[in-house]
């Protein structure tokens, strides 16, 4: 007796040369699994990822694999178009400003309802069944996330900030990640609604790339993924750039290279990064195993944003 699970077998050489290639890829990984040992990553998840079922089981099997090989996952999620579809259920209207959603009192029930309800326990449900333990929370837990209500915002023409009143949305302003750190040394993996509470109480709804921004800045994390649908950042002949300094990503976002809602993406990467992550990718989440790609390949998935000296390697 061995102790193995009995399988069948491939024939002969053929078998032996798949063997040889899934042992070469696990020796290829291993100086990326001694990078990210009991290191920190903060993965938002969003995007067409979240709407694939075939997507959402790879993401799922990423996020267990990388707690088995000793990384503390951290999964902040969205979910825009799943909102998008309870307000039309219920025939609440829905409005957006400079990117961020209109959020009345009723709007904000539906979104906590939909993030901190029905999206996140379908996200802890998934890795559950890949063999996790996950466990799912919302910024209001513990007080994880104190945020300050958006009372003004840039203007696009003039770039200067203008007063706006978009109801119930919020920005960062005090992380205690404490319950985090308390579910992250145990088995366990926490997945993160991006809902907060303000100082008076309130239920605000923050952006998920901002919440996760914000936590990883906080903790100090090793890496910050952003799953989005897009390749990452791409040259003016619509190529990926597969690496950015700070300073690079500067220069093209003054040059016109970034344009769009990019610009914002990016400039978050910058603040992240300054405030102490040592490296931010945006990673197209459409690619099944982009987080494993991403941390355990040499190529990675998207755009790493990083100082001078975090940049060149991948």
């Amino acid at each position: 007796m061995t102790g193995r699970a009995e399988k069948p077998q491939e024939p002969g050489a053929r078998g032996a040369a798949s063997a040889h290639s899934k042992a070469r890829i696990l020796a290829e990984a291993l100086p990326y699994l001694q990078r990210y040992d009991n290191q920190t990553v903060v993965i938002k998840f969003g995007g067409h990822a979240m709407g694939d079922e075939a997507l959402a089981n790879a993401f799922a099997q990423d996020i267990v694999y990388l707690k088995l090989s000793g990384v503390n996952p951290i999964v902040v999620h969205g979910g825009g178009p799943q909102i998008a579809a309870m307000l039309k259920k219920l025939a609440i209207k829905s409005e957006f400003v400079n990117g961020l959603r209109v959020t009345d009192k009723p709007t904000v029930e539906v979104v906590e309802m939909v993030l901190a309800g029905a999206i996140n326990k379908e996200i802890v449900s998934a890795i559950n069944r890949q063999g996790g333990k996950a466990v799912g929370i919302c910024g209001k837990d513990a007080n994880l996330m104190i945020a300050r209500r958006i009372t003004e915002m840039p203007d696009p023409e003039s770039n200067l900030m203008k007063a706006v009143d978009i109801g119930y949305v919020g920005d960062p302003e005090e992380v205690d990640p404490h319950i985090v750190d308390v579910i992250s040394s145990s088995d366990l993996i926490p997945v993160i609604a991006p809902v907060g509470v303000s100082r008076d109480g309130h239920t605000l709804n923050i952006n998920a790339d901002t919440f996760a921004s914000a936590l990883a800045a906080k903790m100090k994390a090793k890496r910050l993924l952003l799953l989005t649908d897009v390749e990452g950042v791409l040259d003016k002949d619509k190529r990926l750039i597969p690496e950015l300094s700070v300073d690079e990503a500067r220069k093209l976002i003054r040059k016109g290279t970034i344009t769009g809602g990019m610009i914002p993406k990016v400039e978050g990467c910058i603040e992240v990064v300054e405030a102490g992550v040592e490296a931010v990718v945006i990673i197209d989440g459409r690619v099944p195993h982009c987080v494993l790609l991403e941390l355990f390949t040499e190529h990675g998935v998207g755009t790493l944003v990083g100082t001078a000296q975090e940049a060149a390697p991948r």
